[in-house]
């Protein structure tokens, strides 16, 4: 069955950097189009991130300049890089896809301290 796993989250500074990786098993990943949401307390999921099955990127203006969405079809992975961390980016961020219905990975945990 299709399985998202996310890894890399922690704790970190403000204007600290961060590398979240999203692992894809049981589909067929390289003509996938990719996501990474994110969840903070007491406010809706919002979308951060896309990467296409050709490499086009697309990023919430919140981010743009700070985070870079990038996949290894390779190793079946899509990364995050987030730089210049604030406090606002604390959330749970999550990988997303439609791979026979909308499939979602446990989420990892990024706080930002002040």
């Amino acid at each position: 069955q299709v399985r998202l796993v996310e890894s890399g989250g922690g704790l970190v500074q403000a204007g600290g950097s961060l590398r979240l990786s999203c692992t894809a098993s049981g589909m067929n990943f390289k003509i996938a189009t990719m996501r990474w949401y994110r969840q903070a307390p007491g406010r809706q999921r919002e979308l951060v991130a896309t990467i296409e099955s050709n490499g086009r990127t697309n990023y919430t203006e919140d981010v743009k300049g700070r985070f870079t969405i990038s996949r290894n079809n390779a190793w079946n992975r899509m990364y995050l890089q987030m730089n210049g961390l604030e406090p606002e980016d604390t959330a749970v961020y999550f990988c997303q896809t439609y791979w026979r219905g909308d499939r979602w990975g446990q989420g990892t945990q990024v706080t930002v301290s002040s």
